[in-house]
């Protein structure tokens, strides 16, 4: 589904990302670990095509698309959809009208997407405004489900999410990527079966989100390369023990 191929990127001039070589498969969940500063969320916004994340050299696939130079809208209307760490405020624009235009001509039911999320009541709030850490990652989540991309980048799911919103955000994120098992939102079984599956890039400092999620595979990234290809179970448990120096070492 995606393929990074010798990526270079640069951010206000400084070399961030350093030659990465990333694949990600039809339904596969990915894990990025790494240190502050290490390049993860450079990583995602790269993929989503953000300006100021200039690509010097290499090229991005999705779906045998060469997406390199395409701008964000036209990737998302591709397929590839992002919850971000700490989303804009935006004023003068209500949740349910956003819901609405991530949906594109998809028909969705706009209540029921938001009871799936407990965020029936914040549909009429203007986007984060005022939000907890746990309603604003609600927010993003029924973004989302109304878009409904093959392709998910969440950065950081945990970050500002106490521990009972955790359990709700957790058992979304999993039907979010394992997929509906009936139609719903007016898509037919023989589209659903005819789609790819939904693929997870998901970036954790925690760890959290492993306890709902299953994850195939998992990598750290550390001073703009990626290392230690293993299980992410195994990856959390050395950072957790020796920190990402020894990880790095260690593991390969």
């Amino acid at each position: 589904m995606l393929k990074m191929e010798d990526l270079y990127v640069k951010v206000g001039g400084k070399e961030i990302l350093k030659g990465i070589n990333l694949h990600i498969s039809d339904g596969e969940n990915y894990i990025l670990f790494g240190p502050n500063g290490s390049g993860k969320t450079s990583l995602l916004m790269t993929l989503m095509g953000f300006d100021g994340y200039e690509v010097v050299q290499g090229r991005i696939y999705y779906n045998d698309h060469d997406i390199t130079s395409m701008p964000a809208y036209e990737r998302a209307r591709l397929g590839i959809g992002m919850s971000f760490q700490r989303p804009p405020t935006i004023h003068g624009l209500k949740t349910r009208d956003m819901v609405r235009l991530c949906a594109g001509d998809r028909k969705v039911d706009i209540e029921d997407l938001a009871k799936e999320v407990n965020f029936s009541e914040l549909l009429e709030r203007d986007i984060n405004a005022g939000f907890s850490g746990g309603e604003i990652k609600r927010s993003e989540l029924l973004q989302l489900m109304a878009q409904d991309p093959s392709l998910i980048l969440f950065d950081e799911p945990e970050s500002g999410v106490d521990l009972e919103n955790m359990a709700l955000i957790g058992r979304i994120i999993k039907s979010i990527l394992d997929g509906p098992l009936e139609p719903r939102n007016g898509v037919s079984m023989k589209e659903l079966k005819s789609r790819h599956q939904t693929s997870g890039l998901i970036i954790t400092h925690t760890g959290y989100i492993l306890d709902y999620i299953n994850a195939d595979r998992g990598q750290v990234l550390y001073e703009g390369k990626l290392c230690c290809t293993a299980r992410p179970r195994d990856i959390l448990d050395h950072i957790s023990k020796y920190g990402y120096k020894e990880c790095v070492r260690c593991l390969n």
